[in-house]
């Protein structure tokens, strides 16, 4: 497990190569930084020129990587490092490099990581202060997608989803990950960089990356890489995880998420990096006078009777007794049920949104003490009616109101929203029944 406590690096380490974009020979040392500090770029090459701090306020746009600029001193490509450094569970750092660009290596974190390695870490006195997120944020260009989603955990999961279409070199990959320290190094950081054969081609017609060959980084053709060989079969989904990461960095605070992507590059990674501090800034706002869910998932678990993939209710925000409850079930491409309903066009199954409602039924019926120890069984359905789909990045706000209740039985009106839109409704009926019986 990751510690509570911020960390930094315990010596420098220096890396030397050329920039993967400018082509320039660079050498980067990597040096410890104070608490709070983030990740801090320094141009030597520039004398009087300010640090420019590794956060998605100083972003410039720039296609295929991600640049930094302040004044007149720029960085580019700096999204290996930031992943590399976060990756191993860097925290602070003062990043100092003589050149425009950090230095590219193979394409890969590799570099960073090593030269973290090198250098050692040490905990530091100020505790992490992650950017905990608690609703869905949701970002779209054209086919491509991020979001942003609560988690039950903590950290950081990811999910990315390629898919460059049919007949290309790369199949779709789907890759799942949870950041952790120990599987960074081997399983993402060395990920390289990667190009489709045209793309290369292209980019060399207009001058670029003629210091590079197909040996340094991968070019792919329908035969697989061009003079290479792949690290993983996944190599390219794993390096779109990577770059993820390092964009995600330039929130300068850890993050509490899980993350989906679909087709997203730099540009659609850096919007959610914004989004994050807005919402970071949001928060601070209110936190104060935000109210304490009425259950979180453990509590939810221990009245439950459901396990993984059926638990469908994440959260309850507000329990009135046993007459009316308000809960949330936040809805990601990891369900389970997406792999068939529908693959291509994931939607939530109907028989699923009402099975989220009975339970929120059920966790509201549970609060009368002479319901203890019990179950809510479902005896009927009525008045079903599914209004709106439901798809991968959508929170399911349930309400539950009932009508009449029992020691023995319940009768429920449940209703289901999506940013406010009615998508389901249903009259349920219960039984109460011991739960060792069900």
């Amino acid at each position: 497990m990751t510690t509570p406590k911020q960390r930094t690096l315990a010596g420098a380490a220096t890396i030397t190569g050329r920039g993967l974009f400018t082509g320039a020979p660079v050498t980067a040392t990597l040096r410890p930084a104070d608490p709070d500090t983030g990740f801090v770029f320094i141009r030597t090459d520039l004398p009087g020129s300010k640090p420019i701090p590794g956060r998605v306020e100083y972003v410039v746009s720039r296609p295929r990587h991600t640049t930094l600029q302040r004044g007149e001193a720029i960085v580019e490509t700096i999204e290996h490092c930031l992943s590399g450094l976060v990756g191993c569970g860097v925290d602070n750092a003062v990043i100092e490099l003589d050149a425009p660009e950090l230095p590219a290596g193979d394409g890969s974190a590799t570099p960073f990581v090593e030269a973290v390695t090198a250098a050692g870490l040490v905990d530091q006195d100020e505790l992490r202060k992650p950017i905990v997120v608690t609703e869905p944020i949701t970002l779209r260009e054209g086919d491509a997608m991020i979001a942003a989603m609560p988690t039950a955990g903590e950290g950081m999961d990811l999910l990315y989803d390629l898919d460059y279409g049919e007949n290309t070199p790369i199949g779709r990959q789907i890759h799942a990950y949870t950041l952790d320290t120990e599987t960074y190094r081997t399983h993402i950081g060395p990920a390289r960089t990667f190009a489709l054969r045209q793309e290369a081609e292209a980019m060399r017609s207009q001058g670029m990356f003629e210091h590079v060959s197909p040996t340094d980084v991968l070019v792919i053709d329908d035969a697989g890489p061009i003079d290479n060989q792949y690290r993983f079969e996944d190599e390219p989904v794993r390096h779109k995880l990577l770059d993820l990461i390092g964009d995600l960095a330039l929130v300068g605070r850890p993050i509490n998420a899980r993350i989906l992507a679909s087709k997203s590059g730099h540009s659609l990674n850096q919007r959610m990096a914004r989004e994050l501090v807005e919402f970071a800034r949001r928060g601070s706002d209110r936190d104060d006078h935000l109210p304490a869910p009425a259950m979180d998932i453990r509590q939810i678990m221990r009245l439950l009777p459901h396990r993984y993939p059926m638990v469908l209710v994440d959260r309850v925000l507000e329990m009135e007794g046993d007459r009316r409850a308000v809960g949330v079930k936040n809805v990601s491409i990891n369900e389970p049920f997406f792999q068939g309903h529908y693959p291509g066009s994931p939607i939530m199954p109907g028989v699923l949104i009402v099975e989220a409602m009975s339970q929120l039924s059920g966790l509201m019926l549970s609060q009368k003490l002479d319901r203890t120890g019990k179950v809510a069984v479902l005896l009927s359905l009525d008045n079903v009616k599914l209004r709106r789909p439901v798809v991968p990045g959508d929170q399911l706000v349930i309400e539950a109101e009932a009508i009449r209740a029992s020691s023995r039985f319940g009768d429920v009106q449940c209703r289901s929203f999506v940013s406010g839109k009615l998508v389901a409704e249903a009259r349920v009926r219960f039984m109460m029944v011991d739960a060792e019986q069900d």
